[in-house]
């Protein structure tokens, strides 16, 4: 894994497969590489560990040319990075393949072949895929049968884009747990595993559905579904310009970046699922070793991706019963940690170049750790190459510096971390499925508390001339809070600070008076009543209070507290990504109304690249 794109047609498809793959260089990539079929029907392959620069200088050096073609930026899960291990794979240089995801079962699939003379030239599990093709071949009507007949043997997660000599004018498709869209073009067509690396070729396109098998020709798409019976897609059209980075419609990076949450998550979350299950793999070669030792649990991080740690404590420590400690990389750098016997060591970054958190890394690699771990947003980074185990989280680009989508997909990827701990220590399979099906749900009910943005917008007007807020919230609700009020303060230069509830009584309610507005996250939780106590301990000292609360929590608004219901109840998985959405934008609506510069805030940089 982890990017896909194809093509057939009229034209030499090789300059139009590098732009799809340098679109997609984001998703996070260790190599890559490209196939074309020319006019000899023979495959003609280029392939690189690496960026796709150095897979270009290949490419400029043997000036391959091709109607039809396929090409891939892989994430090694099984094998090293290496020329050897990148996508496409061929089987007796006849059938090429490129996959997004895991084949579980690659092992007796590989032994099975081993049998009948195949040679593996690899350590991936994609080769199995591409010898099993060309066994079929062998005995079926076409390469789309092959495919279909070899799918039916495989379990695991996959996108799966393959092409045969026999029949250069044809790309074949397979969607198990992993996004492949198919894009339409005039006498030609378009393969890639996000619409985006599309655009400069195409926005008309559809998606394949789980357990669809495809056929792509240049006058046409055929598509059966997992019942082998002929269906029609729809047809969509995107709505993202070719520069991605473009505001578009939004006034500000900021506000885009909010409302790309629900995709960004999804991506996050995609093609490392399989049936309920979390693919350990998608962590690294060596995540299923490291993670049966683990027995305790340090993450580092700085500022957003601090409070995301924070929350990860709570799921960490419920669902794994072992220890998770986090800690402000700038202060881990600068102490004498004890480390933990098996501890695993985690850092969060959305850039993976922050100082501090990249010396903390440094400095744990010589402390006895079991193993180190990055969360990060760039593939390219400091912090991802120096790590053994590595999560992309698929944010995408991020230009405002307040960081919003990079957070609540941290959150995504800690949610996969947690659950796969959790399998090593007795979690059972019924409540991981539930866990899993609930962190999937989770971007569709994004979409959902977006639409509080309107009503959000007229509550920003009851902030615009303050100079103090204070945001509370119990359990893990309360690093939400603590997120809630950096991004107050970051954008609108408003004086706000984040406390446990259940302080309010040792301190901060010395504060509390009617030009002190208190926002509070109230979830259906078991932890409800001692915040309403805590809220009745607002009002009754004047204070304003602003609410976000469950539908169902029995909080109306009355005399001095305002209340927002969120859409949907909420699960308690769910509840962190969820209650970020409504703080961050009551704080950029109250940024706008103050006239403050939303993208760029004064001495702030995206990446704090010193000490």
């Amino acid at each position: 894994m982890c990017g896909i794109v194809g093509a057939v047609a009229e034209r030499n498809v090789v300059p139009i497969l590098m732009e799809g793959l340098r679109r997609l260089e984001y998703r996070g990539y260790d190599s890559a590489g490209i196939a074309v079929l020319n006019g000899s029907r023979e495959i003609l392959r280029a392939r690189s560990e690496g960026k796709v620069t150095k897979l270009q200088e290949a490419i400029d050096k043997a000036q391959p040319r091709g109607n039809t073609g396929i090409a891939h930026t892989r994430w090694a899960t099984h094998g090293v990075p290496s020329e050897r291990n990148a996508h496409p794979h061929l089987s007796n240089g006849t059938i090429a393949v490129v996959h997004n995801g895991i084949i579980e079962n690659y092992e007796p699939l590989r032994e099975a072949l081993k049998g009948l003379g195949y040679e593996f030239l690899s350590e991936t599990d994609t080769e199995v895929v591409a010898h099993r093709i060309h066994y079929h071949s062998q005995s079926s009507v076409d390469l789309f049968a092959a495919v279909r007949a070899t799918v039916a043997e495989l379990s695991g997660a996959y996108a799966l884009a393959v092409m045969s000599e026999s029949d250069p004018d044809c790309v074949v498709l397979a969607r198990c747990g992993c996004p492949i869209v198919v894009g339409l073009g005039i006498d030609e067509n378009f393969v890639a595993s996000d619409v985006s690396a599309l655009l400069p070729v195409t926005r008309q396109y559809i998606i394949l559905e789980e357990g669809d098998v495809a056929e792509i020709r240049r006058q046409g798409v055929k598509v059966l579904d997992r019942d082998g019976k002929h269906v029609e897609r729809a047809v969509r059209e995107s709505q993202l310009t070719a520069d991605a980075v473009e505001r578009g419609e939004f006034r500000h990076y900021m506000l885009k970046e909010i409302h790309e949450q629900p995709e960004a998550v999804a991506q996050t979350l995609e093609e490392r699922v399989s049936n309920g299950r979390v693919l350990p793999a998608v962590f690294g070669p060596a995540a299923a070793a490291i993670f049966q030792g683990t027995r305790a649990v340090h993450i580092v991080a700085c500022g957003t991706s601090y409070h995301a740690g924070l929350i990860a404590r709570y799921l960490i420590e419920e669902l794994c019963s072992i220890p998770c400690t986090v800690e402000i990389g700038s202060e881990y750098r600068y102490r004498s940690p004890l480390v933990p016997d098996k501890a695993l060591f985690v850092t969060i970054s959305q850039s993976g170049e922050t100082a501090d958190t990249l010396a903390a890394l440094r400095a744990a690699q010589n402390l006895g750790y079991l193993g180190t771990l990055a969360i990060c947003n760039v593939a390219e980074s400091s912090l991802v190459r120096e790590s053994e185990l590595v999560l992309m989280t698929r944010a995408g680009p991020e230009i405002g510096v307040a960081s919003t989508k990079a957070f609540t997909t941290q959150l995504a990827a800690l949610g996969l971390l947690a659950v796969s701990l959790a399998k090593i220590n007795g979690l059972d399979a019924g409540r991981e499925r539930r866990l899993v099906a609930e962190l999937m749900a989770i971007p569709a009910l994004i979409q959902k508390t977006l639409g509080m943005d309107a009503g959000i917008a007229e509550l920003a007007e009851h902030f615009a001339e303050k100079q103090h807020a204070l945001f509370l919230g119990r359990g893990a609700m309360y690093p939400v809070a603590m997120e809630g009020a950096l991004k107050l303060k970051e954008i609108s230069y408003i004086h706000a600070e984040a406390y446990p509830a259940g302080e309010l009584k040792h301190g901060p309610l010395a504060l509390v008076d009617a030009e002190m507005p208190v926002i509070a996250v109230a979830p259906n939780n078991a932890l409800l009543e001692k915040l309403k106590s805590n809220l009745q301990e607002v009002r009754a000292r004047g204070g304003q209070l602003y609410v976000f609360a469950d539908q169902d929590v029995g909080i109306e608004s009355a005399d001095g507290m305002t209340v927002l219901h969120m859409p949907a109840h909420i699960e308690a998985s769910q509840e962190p990504i969820l209650y970020t959405i409504p703080l961050q934008l009551l704080a950029y609506h109250v940024a706008v109304l103050k006239g403050t510069d939303v993208d760029q805030p004064r001495n702030l940089a995206k990446s704090v690249t010193v000490e």
